[in-house]
């Protein structure tokens, strides 16, 4: 299914392209028919302006996947580092929950890396994360019910706390914050007149190519298909680099 998608989100924008690249053509043709002759001044003025507008729109919806993109870098190094010092910071409660919790942290940076390299077992992976962070709060709160008053109790549930919400954070950020569906819509809308106008451009020059056609879509798909893929982590094409996970993982278990 994800490779159906991947290929989908490639065609879909040449398609885009060629289609109304061909019609412009066609109708510029039949307007030379019709009329004889066509004047070219406006059009080249309306076809830049229009294009202009195509690549502010284009600038402005890469900007948006970009800063996602390095969200979820800086997640995964935050995370690394949380997750080290919720391991450390066990070694401060008593040996009865310090071994469970540190078996626990263990475990859950073996399914953060699990989880980005198994796509399927995701939604079982992120349901047994949350479960790993519930028994590990229990245990904080459980020490919160012994001795109130201890700081090494407090810290520890505090970066039980800090692994918690960066869990949630980047659960968020790669699965629920999406390019805004009216932003695509009008993408799609500009782009389709964009190529219509050129197209009937060309068709009024009469140097109608449609080689050059091909390859301007494709090169369109290219660049529409790399903001589609930034904006949908979940098919595993913009990956991000698991080193700091892969670091602590090789730390933790060899400890």
């Amino acid at each position: 299914m994800s490779t159906l998608m991947i290929i989908l989100l490639y065609i879909v924008p040449v398609i885009m392209v060629l289609i109304p690249l061909y019609l412009g053509e066609r109708y510029a043709k039949r307007s030379i028919k019709n009329a004889g002759e066509v004047k070219e001044g406006p059009i080249g003025s309306i076809v830049g302006a229009s294009f202009a507008l195509l690549a502010f729109l284009l600038a402005f919806t890469f900007q948006i996947v970009e800063s996602r993109y390095g969200a979820r870098k800086e997640l995964v190094l935050k995370e690394s580092g949380e997750i080290r010092s919720a391991y450390h910071l066990a070694g401060l409660i008593p040996d009865s929950l310090k071994k469970p919790a540190r078996q626990l942290l263990k475990e859950y940076v073996d399914i953060r890396l699990t989880a980005f390299n198994d796509r399927e077992k995701v939604p079982f992976l992120l349901t047994r994360s949350s479960e790993i962070i519930d028994e590990l709060w229990k245990s904080a709160e459980y020490l919160n019910t012994i001795d109130r008053s201890s700081e090494a109790y407090s810290l520890y549930a505090s970066s039980i706390i800090s692994v918690s919400e960066t869990f949630h954070e980047r659960k968020i950020i790669a699965l629920n914050y999406k390019i805004p569906t009216s932003i695509l819509v009008i993408l799609s809308i500009i782009t389709v007149f964009c190529m219509l106008l050129l197209g009937y451009q060309i068709g009024v020059s009469g140097k109608i190519n449609y080689l050059l056609n091909l390859i301007l879509a494709l090169i369109f798909g290219v660049v529409i298909w790399m903001i589609l893929v930034l904006d949908r982590p979940e098919l595993g094409i913009a990956k991000i680099n698991q080193q700091p996970l892969i670091d602590l993982q090789q730390e933790l278990h060899s400890r």
